[in-house]
């Protein structure tokens, strides 16, 4: 079985892919983690979690979510990452999660995907992530191949700057930036709610028409990048530069 997080559709596209190769069946994280359902999730195949890297490891939310939900049938998992750059040295963590939890760790695979950190980078055109994409589907591929010989990842050789990013630096990330004080809206809302809807944290709430955010975010860029009038914006870095959510659909 296939379990996906993602914020702006990387995460997404890349689990449809693997999906649809392995005639597996998926299941999107949102509304679970969202609601804090851990109820249990049998599969007799084995598991594959689709997620996007914040700061060189898995997001924390989805690490408690596995932390605290029973996976049972198979005991095999399998984790694919999609990134900006790198996952660095997320396997260690990986493989200590996978031990505190029963699982049989299989290995993590890196997929470098179009960039959506918004907060902190310049974030492609279409036309530009839509190259990103094809550029990735090769890597996607060579992933769906481990996967359907039931074939452990490689082994990652993370470097030291590698291992400090998803060591000290993860650290130091969510406790310095990741925070919702930034995030601001323009008089371009139209309050449609769409940026509560698809906060995995029910960390926005509208007051008055518009939305305000409550102290409790983990930088998943979904509010500020699916937001229809680009009305939301993350101090100034986020003037002018495109709101990315991924372009491409696996069924197209």
């Amino acid at each position: 079985m296939i379990l996906y997080f993602s914020g702006t559709g990387n995460s997404e596209y890349v689990a449809h892919r693997i999906a649809n190769a392995l005639c597996d069946q998926e299941m999107n994280l949102f509304e679970k983690i969202k609601d804090h359902d851990y109820t249990e999730l049998k599969s007799q195949s084995p598991w594959i979690i689709v997620a996007p890297t914040y700061a060189w490891q898995i997001p924390h939310i989805l690490e408690e979510w596995l932390e605290h939900t029973k996976l049972s049938g198979n005991k095999d998992i399998y984790f694919v990452m999609t990134c900006g750059d790198g996952i660095g040295n997320a396997e260690k963590y990986l493989i200590h999660l996978c031990s505190t939890i029963g699982m049989n760790y299989r290995g993590c695979y890196e997929v470098v995907m179009p960039e959506n950190y918004i907060a902190m980078f310049k974030t492609p055109t279409r036309q530009e992530a839509i190259l990103m994409i094809e550029k990735a589907e090769p890597v996607i591929d060579q992933a769906i191949e481990y996967l359907r010989a039931h074939k452990d990842f490689p082994k990652c050789q993370p470097s030291i700057v590698e291992r400090l990013g998803s060591g000290l630096v993860n650290h130091l990330f969510y406790s310095l930036f990741v925070h919702d004080k930034k995030f601001y809206v323009t008089d371009a809302c139209i309050s449609c709610g769409l940026c509560e809807k698809v906060c995995p944290l029910q960390n926005i709430k509208f007051v008055n028409g518009k939305p305000l955010w409550h102290q409790n975010c983990t930088h998943c860029m979904a509010c500020i990048s699916r937001c229809p009038k680009e009305a939301i914006e993350y101090g100034k870095h986020s003037h002018g530069l495109p709101r990315y959510t991924c372009p491409k659909s696996s069924k197209s």
